[in-house]
């Protein structure tokens, strides 16, 4: 698997977890929020450097990595750099706290996070999401897979035979 499409898995993945977060959200569960939250922006940047050809380190944060490798980017995504290593940064240290709290003082991660921080960590985990979405939309509409017809061309009427496979109904 290419780089490029395992940064597209990886993005698809933090997309579908949101709706886990917002679970945790409606149930109260706000140090789950957290660290949930910081999972899926763990994976949406390191999908997001996986499209730019770049190996994500084995670490929690990937702020430096990003800072360092933001050339890579477009322009448009470029400029959000910095704020998402930040973003990284801010989240990664929540991440052990929000799921083992804080074991010296004795107190559980739902004692350490509140409510505001829930919808903090949300906050920062849409404007991720929002941004690594646009570019694996940039990405992907900028390679066309090598059977595809040119822009404006129609296929030939000898490939425009459909097969056609029956409605099944699932049992």
């Amino acid at each position: 698997m290419t780089s490029s499409n395992m940064g597209r898995r990886y993005i698809e993945e933090a997309q579908g977890r949101i709706e886990l977060v917002r679970l945790a959200l409606t149930r109260q569960l706000w140090a789950t929020v957290v660290r949930e939250a910081q999972e899926c922006v763990e994976l949406f940047l390191k999908g997001a450097l996986r499209l730019v050809a770049v190996e994500p380190a084995r670490t929690h944060d990937v702020a430096e990595l990003f800072r360092r490798e933001r050339a890579r980017f477009p322009d448009w995504f470029r400029v959000h750099a910095e704020r998402l290593a930040s973003i990284s940064t801010d989240m990664a240290a929540d991440r052990g706290p929000a799921l083992y709290g804080d074991e010296r003082q004795g107190v559980g991660p739902q004692d350490l996070f509140d409510e505001s921080a829930a919808h903090a960590a949300v906050r920062k985990l849409e404007e991720v999401a929002a941004l690594c979405g646009q570019l694996l939309e940039t990405v992907s509409s900028s390679v066309r897979p090598a059977n595809a017809m040119p822009d404006g061309a129609e296929p030939d009427s000898d490939s425009r035979a459909e097969s056609h496979t029956p409605d099944r109904k699932l049992e």
